[in-house]
């Protein structure tokens, strides 16, 4: 842990502002902006330091060898994409078999930039009935910033609203990406 915190805090020059509620135990956590590979580190790092798991979900190709192995441990599942499935259900239903399960997503679903999040986060939270906590990685302050559960409420317009201010003036590590 001290070493992680060197690494983090003096090293890389990161600082954690805020923390998850240790008695929410299931949560989606949705983390922008993703621009890129280097939000995984980062993100792994916050997460040993704050001393709270956090799942992830990956194209199911991540999971073979050479590197299945460590994302499995990393707290991550594979995730088939092929056509014709309903994702959010099957991934709602990780919940229920789980006592603990934060499943962080990037709603923007690439590390380019976009004009609209993909919903299936938002879709996720409902069917597993468990709060969206917004995480924010700005490489322009260096700052983790973890925001207070929200819980969704149906109108998905209105809360998308609500959960984009959370990250106004947010610079991902390629700014022009968000």
């Amino acid at each position: 842990m001290i070493l992680s915190r060197f690494i983090f805090n003096k090293l890389l020059g990161w600082k954690i502002d805020g923390a998850f509620d240790q008695q929410i135990k299931k949560s989606v956590v949705i983390v922008v902006p993703h621009t890129s590979w280097h939000d995984f580190y980062v993100g792994a790092f916050a997460r040993k330091l704050l001393k709270t798991e956090i799942n992830f979900i990956a194209k199911k190709e991540l999971f073979k060898w050479p590197f299945g192995a460590y994302f499995k441990w990393m707290g991550g599942a594979p995730l088939d994409r092929t056509e014709g499935q309903n994702k959010v259900e099957s991934i709602a239903a990780i919940f229920s078999k789980k006592d603990e399960f934060r499943l962080a997503l990037a709603p923007e679903g690439t590390r380019k930039k976009v004009e609209r999040w993909k919903t299936g986060f938002y879709y996720i939270a409902m069917a597993a009935k468990v709060p969206i906590i917004t995480v924010s990685f700005d490489y322009s302050k260096k700052v983790v910033s973890i925001g207070e559960p929200f819980y969704p409420t149906g109108d998905i317009e209105a809360d998308l609203v609500k959960l984009h201010k959370f990250y106004a003036g947010v610079v991902g590590k390629v700014p022009e990406y968000t």
